[in-house]
């Protein structure tokens, strides 16, 4: 295996990551917004800031690290993204400042008040939707080259349906896997109401995830067509999130073992995004930029890739405390400690 694919695939891992913990936070804020708007909030906002209190600071690091990762592993993508990446790129920052501000106001502040819950919610589920549009971008055919350097054809980009399919699937994910862990999490502190409304809210999103996800294939097809036969060519890996999807369903729809409907969602989009990626191998930008193209070189690599496992070797039994310390403390799901 060469250290261009060892050092994307760390990369993968990172962001595979980030999108599990930050999904879960970005729809725990957007929930427990809806319910203070919706007069719910007695319902499952305890529960809810129970979960956001101790996880919401480490949410980006899996972020962090990526990008110091893909600048290091593949320089070449600060000259090609750092152009047409500046307007969403800015956009991203911005919203993750205001997110971060008002959840300080929503947290040390006036509790329930409606003003910040909005604003913290909303920006959970923009987010997302303006950092996906990089997954758009990468697929080809809105960066032009014509003037010596990379140029991003606004019009084309927010006029092409691959775009809003991404963007959709970007929110519905979210909202879906955040209700799955909420469902559980507030099964796990026994209160049944928190876990009906919350299982509902999962049982509401599933569908739509699922229908946006087929939509982009669909519009691959017509868009980028070596990428949408490298998916077909992986069938059986986007066949098994289908199979792991439709169990935790149906553990849902059941009310039977929401822990293990929680693994099963993991493993779905496990598969699903790591088909999606080796799909989309050996581009970072069609067709101008693979992984090969101005990779490091052999010693900063492998520094690299050292650091990074290195890292992972020290963030996971962080978050492992800090799971057990609060999330998996008897007292604390219960609200019996702060």
């Amino acid at each position: 295996m060469s250290l261009e694919i060892i050092g994307v695939s760390v990369l993968w891992i990172f962001l595979f990551g980030y999108v599990i913990v930050a999904s879960i936070d970005y729809g725990a804020g957007f929930f427990n917004a809806y319910s203070i708007l919706t007069g719910k909030q007695h319902i499952v906002s305890n529960v809810i800031q129970r979960y956001l209190s101790p996880v919401w600071e480490v949410t980006n690091v899996f972020f962090v690290f990526f990008f110091v990762g893909i600048v290091g592993f593949f320089p070449k993508t600060a000259y090609y993204f750092g152009t047409i990446l500046l307007i969403p790129a800015s956009i991203a920052l911005i919203l993750l400042a205001i997110r971060g501000s008002y959840y300080a106001f929503e947290s040390y502040g006036k509790k329930g008040h409606k003003g910040y819950a909005f604003m913290y919610g909303a920006s959970g589920i923009l987010i997302p939707a303006s950092l996906s549009i990089v997954l758009t971008i990468s697929e080809g055919g809105f960066v032009s080259m014509e003037t010596g350097n990379p140029t991003l054809d606004y019009l084309a980009l927010f006029t092409s349906p691959l775009t809003w399919a991404i963007v959709v699937l970007s929110i519905t994910a979210v909202l879906y896997i955040s209700a799955v862990f909420l469902t559980w999490y507030a099964n796990e502190t026994g209160d049944k109401k928190a876990t009906s409304l919350m299982r509902k809210y999962a049982l509401i999103w599933a569908i739509p995830l699922i229908v946006a996800a087929s939509g982009i294939i669909i519009e691959l097809r017509g868009h980028n067509l070596e990428h949408y036969t490298r998916i077909l060519d992986l069938w059986w890996m986007f066949a098994i999130s289908f199979i792991l999807w439709i169990g935790t369903v149906w553990l849902l729809w059941k009310k039977r073992n929401y822990a293990l409907s929680l693994w099963l969602l993991i493993g779905q989009f496990a598969f699903a995004f790591f088909g999606y990626g080796i799909s989309h191998y050996p581009y970072l930008l069609y067709p101008y930029l693979t992984i090969y193209d101005g990779f490091t070189n052999e010693a900063m690599a492998i520094a690299l890739i050292i650091a990074f496992v290195l890292g992972m070797m020290l963030l996971i039994p962080s978050l492992y405390l800090l799971l057990r310390l609060f999330l998996f403390d008897k007292k604390y799901i219960k609200g019996k400690r702060e």
